[in-house]
């Protein structure tokens, strides 16, 4: 029962579409757009522009003319944060152009890939409040490797992605799961080795014992 689920899983892998050209992309896109266009009424949805930015804006100087007014001393620490916020989502909207931009898989899965590794080191130096040997490699392969099977199989199957990586819905979708993912082991690891601390005179009389490090 277990190897022709095994079998059927592999077999669904394998009808998936998981690469297709640039130029084939481009077609394949412009179809799903006017069969979307013609089944639907137009929508007066626009891109985004400066005065848009400014209006979102306006909310940061209200936050900082509220600081000012109460003494919090906070301006300018908002300031600093709303100025890398504007820098590192300028940076970031530049690379995510060129990457939208094309089905090649190794800018997309490395795209993935770097996301994954931020997320571990801040997961292990940042949120962790104790360490132990290895957990960064540990977290790692946690993180990345869940979330990048969540993200191929909820593209490929629940949202009939062609091909399964497609950088418009991957990228924002495994960018979520990382998010996801950084709480719950986040969570899960303070439990744990704060939980191993508080037993640890247990814990040392079962390995005296001869317990292994799963027991």
């Amino acid at each position: 029962m277990a190897l022709d689920a095994v079998r059927a899983v592999c077999g669904w892998l394998a009808s998936l579409t998981w690469y297709v050209p640039a130029h084939e992309y481009r077609n394949l896109k412009t179809f799903h757009m006017t069969a979307d266009t013609a089944s639907v009424a137009p929508s007066n949805d626009h891109a985004l522009t400066w005065k848009n930015v400014a209006i979102a804006a306006l909310l940061l100087a209200v936050n900082v003319a509220l600081s000012s007014w109460f003494h919090l001393g906070l301006s300018r620490s908002i300031l600093v944060s709303a100025a890398r916020c504007v820098v590192q989502l300028t940076v970031l909207g530049m690379v995510l152009n060129q990457i939208f931009q094309t089905q090649n898989p190794v800018y997309i899965f490395g795209m993935a890939a770097t996301l994954g590794v931020l997320s571990a080191f801040e997961v292990t130096y940042w949120r962790a409040k104790r360490r132990f040997p290895r957990m960064y490699a540990g977290t790692l392969v946690s993180i990345t490797g869940s979330a990048l099977v969540v993200a191929l199989l909820g593209n490929g199957y629940s949202l009939a992605r062609t091909p399964a990586y497609s950088a418009v819905e991957f990228i924002p979708t495994i960018g979520m799961l990382f998010g996801n993912c950084m709480i719950g082991v986040s969570l899960g690891m303070n439990a744990v080795i704060e939980a191993l601390d508080t037993h640890r005179d247990r814990a040392e009389a079962m390995l005296s014992f001869g317990a292994s490090r799963w027991e």
